[in-house]
């Protein structure tokens, strides 16, 4: 499969520089791999990212669903003509996860000219999965 990325050198450092002063850095996701059509980050499982009775905020699984689609939305893209902003996200959380790495990976389910949707699953350290999120990216032509 041809990889969808603008620029078909996708590096694990080009996604890092997008996360520096943001919510990711602040919560420790770290990109882990990229292949022709997915982006994987991890997170992990501690007092940043608990909810009260020490479980995974489902909150959390968002942030990390909402950055990997965003980010490879940022990455099918021209940057030069377009930005890409969410528009909506929904999450599904199958299993809880009290500490560890969790696991994110967003694959593509459309690519159009003014939106994109995503698929995002979270998987814990014993590759189960944990939340099932849907992001939802417009595609903006810069101004």
């Amino acid at each position: 499969m041809d990889a969808i990325w603008f620029n078909k050198e996708l590096s694990i450092a080009e996604l890092t520089a997008l996360c520096d002063q943001t919510i990711a850095e602040v919560l420790d996701l770290k990109f882990i791999e990229t292949g022709s059509n997915y982006i994987k980050a991890t997170m992990p499982v501690d007092h940043r990212t608990h909810q009260p009775y020490g479980l995974l905020h489902g909150g959390a699984s968002c942030v990390l669903a909402e950055t990997l689609g965003s980010i490879a939305s940022a990455h099918v893209i021209d940057p030069e003509k377009f930005i890409c902003v969410g528009i909506e996200i929904n999450a599904n959380h199958i299993r809880s996860v009290r500490s560890g790495l969790v696991t994110g990976i967003t694959t593509p389910i459309h690519i159009g000219a003014s939106t994109h949707v995503w698929d995002i699953k979270i998987y814990d350290e014993r590759e189960k999965l944990v939340c099932v999120s849907r992001l939802t990216v417009a595609i903006l032509k810069k101004p």
